[in-house]
């Protein structure tokens, strides 16, 4: 018998959460929070896998990897058909379209309380997997609460966001919220090796991450594709007093962008004389060091300024809106 294994790098925290289940045990319906980049759909990826491993197992967590069922899971184009995957936005759809199998963009809430209405295909459980979900009207949200009030057997529903705010309480209610931090610099470095990057690149990338392998990976691209730059570029025009002209504030950018401008404000404070301390954006060293120190009260009320910023990120208010907030806090402070 093959030995089980549990691929994730960090996690910890959910992986005691839920190494302490058993499938009974096992609720119905997951949310997983926390930041863009630290492993959320990855970890749900997974323990779908190990749901459905066909490996004798007493716990959730778990696969051996050779199975037929954990075949199904190998390579960039691999599908389950007990495991049904829908990433961004959620539509309502047709009331009356075919109960057929449907997957990608086109998928609706309708179609997957169908889907999950039919037996699975194994004869064990099925797993639904709703990655940074953003839900396009009220009615297509509403449309899950059917399988959330009354879920049928054997299906789990994982939904990931880095906005839980934004999710309907009725959906938040009914759901149990498992909450990913930061990764360390360590282990986004391993990843980073595990993508192929070399030990110089995967090291720069963590020390640029900010616990987000999103943000690593932008730190590596290229410096007109990164939105990481956009953000550096503007975050420095503002703070000189300038009116940047290239817009980056949108529902998609968000909330990384303010993370990004959270690191540079800090990397601006720890500049202007906190000797021992490391830069996070050690890209920028040079330049952050080049502006006028924070006073201490000043740093302060920039700093609640960007987590009212955040706060606002949670909710309906314009992306734009919020950029320009930010703006002003940070030519307010120059």
């Amino acid at each position: 018998m093959n030995e089980l294994r549990f691929d994730v790098v960090g996690a910890e925290g959910a992986k005691r959460f839920f190494g302490a289940l058993t499938p009974q045990t096992l609720a119905h319906a997951y949310c997983f929070t926390g930041p863009s980049g630290v492993g959320k759909k990855t970890f749900a990826r997974r323990l779908a896998q190990s749901l459905l491993c066909l490996a004798p197992h007493s716990g959730v967590l778990g696969y051996d990897g050779t199975c037929s069922s954990c075949a199904l899971f190998r390579g960039e184009n691999a599908r389950h058909p007990d495991f049904l995957e829908h990433e961004g936005v959620l539509r309502i759809g047709e009331r009356d379209a075919p109960a057929a199998f449907a997957d990608g963009e086109a998928l609706s809430a309708r179609d997957l309380v169908r889907q999950l209405s039919m037996q699975s295909y194994s004869g064990g459980m099925r797993v639904l997997l709703l990655g940074d979900v953003e839900f396009a009207t009220l009615h297509a949200a509403n449309a899950l609460l059917k399988f959330l009030e009354e879920p049928p057997a054997g299906v789990v529903m994982i939904v990931t966001t880095a906005t839980p705010g934004r999710l309907l309480e009725t959906i938040r209610s009914r759901v149990v919220e498992v909450r990913f931090p930061p990764l360390s610099n360590a282990d986004v470095a391993e990843i980073l090796r595990r993508m192929h990057y070399g030990d110089a690149d995967a090291q720069l990338g963590a020390s640029l991450s900010g616990g987000s392998v999103t943000r690593a990976l932008a730190a590596l691209e290229q410096e007109e594709e990164s939105l990481r730059a956009a953000v550096v570029r503007w975050f420095f025009e503002s703070v000189e007093g300038k009116s940047p002209q290239e817009l980056w504030a949108t529902r998609e950018t968000l909330t990384e962008g303010l993370e990004t401008i959270k690191m540079l404000v800090r990397d601006w404070i720890v500049a202007g004389g906190h000797d021992g301390v490391a830069l996070m954006s050690v890209d920028h060293a040079d330049r952050l060091r080049k502006l006028r120190p924070l006073g201490r009260r000043e740093a302060a009320a920039l700093l609640a300024k960007l987590d009212e910023a955040a706060r606002l990120a949670r909710t309906n208010v314009s992306p734009g809106l919020i950029g320009e907030f930010v703006r002003m806090a940070l030519t307010s402070s120059r």
